[in-house]
């Protein structure tokens, strides 16, 4: 009888342990990050907007208040060409990361298909509401002025928190996360439609590109700010 007793107060202590674990997780607390690793973080040597944080870490924050807002996925044709907040596909995820660092990425895109539309050849027509908003498009972008980095999952120290990766057949864009899993891989953030949006995703697809962007090697035509919707 003692035993049994002692069986069910130890039932609610159990409980709270696992309520516990949960809260751990929700919260992230015991996330994992490079430093875990002895994995130095890259800081951009751009701070476009000025506001005392590096494009690098911009992009990250931006990425992961989009995800925080988790948008219903939906890559409709916008009239305005950004979507509302509470929308948008894999593509939005990067210029709304942009957005955060103070770069009008839309812009910059049109602005390059239009003094170099042979870079472009899927484009027929111009359209600076649609265009941004396509992996294809942003693969060319990023394949002519951001710095092309390794498509091996297993360096994990050549990943680094804002870094934009595409995957697939050019279908899907993201960004890295500063949190990593057990192995030290980089959680990714995006919108593919999926509850969590920022998770450990790098091994799941096949990786066709990992860039790092550095405004410093772009012309100064190129360099747009954001001015508002």
């Amino acid at each position: 009888m003692k035993r049994a007793e002692d069986t069910k107060r130890s039932a609610p202590s159990r409980l709270l342990l696992l309520l516990f674990a949960f809260t751990l997780l929700l919260t992230g607390c015991g996330r994992r990050t490079g430093e875990d690793f002895g994995i130095e973080r890259a800081v951009s040597p751009v701070d476009f907007n000025a506001n005392g944080v590096d494009d690098y870490t911009d992009f990250l924050l931006g990425a992961r208040a989009d995800a925080e807002r988790a948008p219903r996925y939906d890559g409709a044709y916008q009239e305005s060409g950004y979507p509302p907040e509470d929308i948008g596909v894999c593509t939005d995820v990067v210029w709304r990361a942009f957005r955060q660092a103070g770069y009008a990425l839309r812009w910059m895109v049109d602005r390059d298909i239009a003094d170099h539309p042979e870079r472009y050849p899927l484009i027929a027509e111009r359209d600076d509401k649609i265009d941004f908003r396509r992996v294809k498009t942003l693969r060319v972008f990023f394949d002519t002025y951001a710095l092309r980095l390794t498509t091996d999952v297993g360096e994990i120290a050549e990943w680094q928190p804002g870094d934009i990766v595409i995957f697939g057949e050019n279908s899907h864009i993201a960004v890295v996360s500063d949190i990593r899993s057990a192995a030290g891989r980089p959680y990714i953030i995006h919108n593919g439609g999926q509850p969590r949006r920022e998770e450990d995703y790098l091994g799941r697809d096949t990786v066709a590109a990992h860039y790092r962007f550095d405004a410093s090697r772009l012309p100064p035509e190129l360099l747009i700010p954001w001015t508002g919707a």
